[in-house]
Parts: structure tokens; C-alpha cells; sequence
């Protein structure tokens, strides 16, 4: 499923699917020190960095410095990336719920109780 919905998002040259989860991270936890975002993508820190500096690159993304510490960065998301996020999430919505409107509601009430086991599953790990 989660290759099928990167498929329909349509992303193709723009991004990687390492890049697209990346900038979602930034865009909806952000932002975040090259660190942080590293622990949060299960990468380690020089491939955050070198992820960060091709969003960077694409504009989709901005480094700031930390007003009380000069050699920390923080990186959040320009509107370029906000705005591509958008069109990325759209895109894996309207391909979703056109394949959930085709299941009965047991199917759909099957599915909303994985779905709330699996978000207390990642919670605990967190």
C-alpha cells in the first residue's frame, strides 16, 4: 500500500522516495536540527545531511541558525516544500478514498480499528 500511494503521488523526477519522506517529516514535525531529522528517518546523521542538502538545493527547504547556540541548524520547509507536500498528500487522499468508497461498511469499520492499532502501535514505540 505504502508503495502504491508513493506510485499515485506523482512525484516521478522530483523527489526520491527517501527526499519525499524526508520533507514530509520536516514539513509536519519542523523544524528540526539535521540530527533530529536523521533519528526521525532511522538514518544516520552524514545521509540526513546530504538529504538536507539536496532539499535544500531544490528549494524545498531552509537552514536557519540557532539564535542561542551559532553551530546548530535548524531546518524547516520553504512554502515550495509546503506546497509540494500539499500536492503529494492530495494526490494519495483522492487515490485512497476513491478505492475506500468501493468497501462495504464492515469492510471500512475492519479498517478503522487496524488503523487505530497500528497509530497505538507506533505511539508505544515512540
Amino acid at each position: 500500500m505504502a508503495r502504491r500511494l508513493r506510485q499515485e503521488a506523482g512525484t516521478g523526477a522530483e523527489l526520491s522516495p527517501t527526499l519525499t519522506a524526508a520533507l514530509a517529516t520536516l514539513d509536519r514535525h519542523g523544524p528540526l536540527t539535521p540530527s533530529a531529522l536523521a533519528d526521525r528517518e532511522r538514518v544516520q546523521r552524514p545521509t540526513a545531511t546530504r538529504i538536507v542538502a539536496q532539499l535544500e538545493a531544490a528549494g524545498l527547504v531552509t537552514r536557519t541558525q540557532d539564535r542561542d547556540d551559532r553551530r546548530v541548524a535548524q531546518v524547516g520547509t520553504t512554502a515550495a516544500g509546503r506546497a509540494l507536500m500539499k500536492r503529494i498528500r492530495t494526490r494519495k487522499n483522492q487515490y485512497l478514498a476513491k478505492r475506500l468508497r468501493r468497501l462495504d461498511p464492515s469492510e471500512l469499520a475492519t479498517l478503522e480499528q487496524a488503523a487505530q492499532i497500528l497509530e497505538r502501535l507506533l505511539e508505544e514505540a515512540e
